[in-house]
């Protein structure tokens, strides 16, 4: 694929999303590249709507230009969090962008995408998320399983 001049600014950018979607791909042990990104955009977008706006800022800034776009697309800054208490009003929240015929269960994509993120975030970071969540959604990020933070 020829890249045009005018984009090779958008070069480092487009290969750092790339490969957020290509270590969601790992996690979830496929090779699709659209059920990933689905999977990291549900996740993120329901992750997001957890946090107060601060924190959820502070969650951003640590994301690649592409994919903190995309983890704002379509959010309306909140007076409070739209937060859910049950794992399953989550992971509803995360399935709504998901394809069921094709796309993994809306825990595996939540699982993997957490598992990224807690490759790229700082520990720091990852902890103030995690902290925010309630225990029932927290049991989904790897560090609830035993795999430690940075």
């Amino acid at each position: 694929m020829e890249t045009h001049e005018s984009l090779l600014p958008f070069a480092p950018s487009l290969q750092k999303a790339g490969q957020w979607v290509a270590e969601v791909e790992q996690e979830l042990g496929t090779a699709d590249h659209q059920s990933a990104y689905r999977a990291l955009r549900g996740t993120l977008h329901a992750l997001r709507d957890q946090l107060i706006p601060t924190e959820a800022t502070d969650l951003a800034a640590q994301l690649p230009i592409l994919i903190r776009g995309l983890y704002f697309e379509g959010y309306r800054l909140p007076d409070a969090p739209d937060r859910v208490r049950t794992c399953e009003l989550f992971l509803q929240r995360v399935g709504r962008e998901l394809v069921p015929e094709v796309d993994p269960g809306p825990a595996e994509a939540a699982q993997a995408v957490f598992s990224v993120i807690q490759n790229h975030v700082t520990a720091g970071e990852v902890r103030d998320v995690v902290g925010m969540l309630p225990s029932e959604i927290q049991c989904l990020w790897p560090a609830a399983s035993g795999k430690a933070l940075h």
